[in-house]
């Protein structure tokens, strides 16, 4: 009996997230009386040994390069044969891109209960239960899990990493691995900026920025504070600023330790994707939007008078001219 945390990697390199479900899994395990293993599928730079730090035990590799790009059928495949060869009674993975494609085929395939996006550790006082969060993030449900293999995936910036001074112990895992159906020929990646999905700040502007000429004082402000930038959905339809960009209900969903809202109203369908945030800040002149409801904090002005002076105070903070 053990844990099976998933280590997502891209490029040769762990992902943010993946330290989050390395601590999870690695507290899970401790609520178990087991210990915590992770695998870890192609080829990776970072020093795998280092997962100790976060409470694994043991780092299992794949290091092949068929598993270099994510592949949900393959990784569903290898990931399967690890859990049968550690008996793992729990498997710990990131509620990302990768993990909303690979549980539920785990769970097919694994015959596993499965809960996406948990926001706490499971309590197994009575059972095996595990909040998630629900509604787009307006409640909570607790899920009883009563399967032998039981599957989480952990939304993003749920938990909080621990480091100690562990290391974990490295070993090659001889796996089955199945010729790829999926072959990438190109990838097309934005360079220069701080991915959505990892950003722990988020800068974010609406219709109350009037064009995409004012957008300066959004990326001044996401500059100064090493930040993502966004935007709302009207804006995106609008091509002043990339869909890519685009964070709600029919866009990303973020959940950033500061989410700073700029001329944006807050209308329920952004709110689904930003509700996450750990704080969240609205700038809006218009003392009515709903975004106040929701905010942790609020200006209420113009943000053409209000952005410059909050620009010049962190300016003036950091020491830059």
């Amino acid at each position: 009996m053990s844990v099976l945390v998933i280590i997502d990697q891209s490029e040769g390199h762990i992902k943010k997230s993946s330290f989050e479900a390395a601590t999870y899994g690695a507290d899970v395990a401790r609520q178990l009386n087991t210990t915590a293993t992770a695998i870890v599928l192609g080829n990776v730079q970072d020093d795998l040994a280092a997962l100790g730090k976060y409470g694994i035990t043991k780092v299992l590799t794949v290091a092949n390069d068929a598993l270099n790009h994510f592949d949900a059928q393959a990784y569903t495949n290898v990931i399967a044969q690890a859990v049968n060869a550690t008996s793992a009674t729990v498997v710990v993975l990131s509620h990302n891109v990768n993990g909303k494609a690979l549980a539920p085929r785990l769970s097919a395939k694994l015959q596993a209960g499965m809960i996406a996006g948990a926001v706490a550790l499971p309590d197994t006082s009575n059972g095996f239960i595990v909040r998630k969060g629900v509604f787009s993030g307006k409640a909570f449900a607790n899920i009883s899990i009563s399967t032998a293999v039981k599957i989480i995936s952990l939304n993003a910036n749920a938990y909080q990493t621990k480091t100690t001074e562990g290391s974990a112990t490295v070993e090659a895992f001889a796996a089955n691995i199945p010729a790829p159906r999926i072959k990438v020929t190109a990838t097309n990646k934005i360079t220069g900026q701080v991915p959505l999905s990892e950003a722990e700040l988020v800068i974010s502007g609406g219709r109350g920025l009037k064009g995409p000429e004012n957008w300066g004082m959004i990326e001044d402000l996401a500059s100064l504070l090493g930040a993502a930038t966004a935007c709302s959905r009207a804006v995106a339809d609008a091509h002043w600023r990339p869909h890519h960009e685009h964070v709600g209900q029919t866009g990303g969903a973020v959940a950033p330790n500061l989410y700073f809202a700029v001329g944006i109203s807050g209308a329920i369908q952004h709110l689904a994707g930003v509700n996450r945030s750990k704080v969240i800040v609205v700038i809006n002149k218009d003392p009515e939007a709903p975004f106040f409801k929701a905010a942790d904090y609020g200006i209420v002005g113009d943000a053409f008078e209000v952005m410059p002076k909050i620009i010049e105070a962190v300016k003036k903070l950091k020491g830059v001219a």
